[in-house]
């Protein structure tokens, strides 16, 4: 998802596959995770409840620090994608091989999944845990988390996977300064959850919403195909238009 800079020693497909599934896995846990045991909690003092939970904000900032972190530490082997929207961005730029995508959009599914199925197993040692509707699905309509309907989630999972993926695309040209791209990409993964979370819990990523989706059911699987659909699109057109926009093929390549 992030620094695509050409190591010096081109990358195995193993190394590729490990990278991706290692980072999804690392933000789905960090992100999804921080959302089901420490969004909403809640401490009693003197009969009185207080809420201690981190909120929306907490969520935001852990999906950005997961990206930041899995960027430094995995970027240099993959690129640091954990996304299959910034691989389809990536590739509709010129940034990565057609031929390669599937290799990283199988990786980042998996990943996500065994985080997704990690945390249920976690949240499952809570007495009174029901998993259906409690594990951060994306969703809209009755399953989104203040009400919108579809065509809400379908806007704004668009317009926000096309900026997501024009920062990417921006912070890892060459002419950005290369150490500050996680730091950027971050940011900006955690400003997109700040405005989105009340709209579909947010997603831009559809093996995040996978990672999910089918472990918390109540709905959710049936509403999976907008969190495919919608952020493909908007990595499409920042992928599309970020060349004739921006120009300078001194683009950064994804390691191949």
């Amino acid at each position: 998802m992030t620094d695509t800079t050409t190591p010096p020693a081109t990358p195995s497909t193993t190394s590729v596959v490990a990278a991706e599934i290692i980072g999804t896995f690392w933000l789905v846990l960090g992100g999804c995770g921080t959302a089901v045991f420490a969004a909403v909690q809640v401490a009693t003092a003197d009969e009185v409840d207080i809420a201690v939970g981190v909120g929306y904000l907490g969520v935001a900032l852990a999906f950005g620090l997961t990206v930041l972190t899995g960027a430094y530490a995995l970027g240099h082997i993959s690129g640091g994608h954990f996304n299959p929207a910034v691989t389809i961005g990536a590739a509709t730029a010129g940034r990565l091989p057609w031929a390669k995508a599937p290799i990283y959009i199988v990786s980042q599914v998996v990943g996500g999944l065994v985080a997704g199925a990690v945390i249920l197993l976690v949240a499952s040692g809570k007495d009174g845990f029901e998993a259906a509707g409690n594990m951060a699905a994306n969703g809209y309509g009755a399953n989104s988390p203040d009400g919108y309907g579809l065509l809400s989630a379908l806007i704004i999972e668009i317009v926000l996977t096309a900026i997501f993926v024009t920062v990417i695309l921006g912070a890892t040209d060459r002419r950005a300064p290369a150490a500050a791209a996680p730091a950027a990409i971050g940011l900006t993964l955690t400003l997109i959850h700040l405005i989105s979370i009340p709209i579909t819990n947010t997603s831009v990523n559809p093996a995040r919403s996978t990672a999910v989706a089918f472990f918390n059911g109540d709905g959710a699987p049936g509403q999976l195909w907008l969190f495919w659909l919608a952020p493909i699109v908007g990595a499409l057109i920042a992928g599309a238009l970020y060349e004739p926009l921006f120009g300078g093929r001194s683009r950064r390549a994804v390691p191949a």
